[in-house]
């Protein structure tokens, strides 16, 4: 029964199983590059990237956890890291002893430049290897519906 259960999957969960074999592929090279080029993680890289888009370069802890998912915890490591390599530093919320702010240091934005360049290029590369504009816009477009709050068409049991 098992084997026919899972011979008969939904095209949603083979949609979901796609993505989830693309993502991991990209994410594990991706994150081997940005490593070997310059000494981050790729969840480094977006936090450093936030950080450099927010107002003032700094965020709150909480804030910055919610944006690139990862727990409270979570987010206190990673920035743990950051900040032992002098690329975040803590600041201090005046009107609220409570808040912590993540903000971007000098050297914090000159790596990301600098793995930017390269890291941007390397996911053009992959993408423009496999798809054309048309195919991107697509592509963009139906991750976009997928990432939206309305909930899916697929019924898991009848596919």
């Amino acid at each position: 029964m098992t084997s026919q259960v899972l011979s008969e999957q939904s095209s949603c969960v083979g949609a979901f199983v796609a993505l989830l074999r693309a993502h991991a592929g990209l994410t594990r090279d991706l994150n081997a590059q940005l490593s070997a080029d310059h000494g981050l993680t790729l969840s480094d890289f977006e936090v450093l990237l936030r950080l450099s888009r927010a107002p003032e370069e700094r965020m709150r802890r909480v804030d910055l956890a919610d944006q690139v998912l990862l727990s409270a915890s979570g987010v206190t490591r990673l920035l743990d890291g950051l900040e032992r390599q002098g690329l975040v530093a803590r600041a201090a919320c005046d009107s609220d002893r409570r808040v912590v702010y993540a903000v971007l240091t000098v050297d914090g934005r000159a790596r990301l430049r600098a793995a930017a360049a390269s890291h941007f290029a390397q996911v053009d590369g992959i993408f423009g290897a496999r798809f054309d504009d048309d195919d991107l816009g697509l592509l963009t477009s139906l991750l976009d519906r997928l990432a939206s709050d309305d909930t899916a068409d697929c019924d898991p049991v009848s596919g």
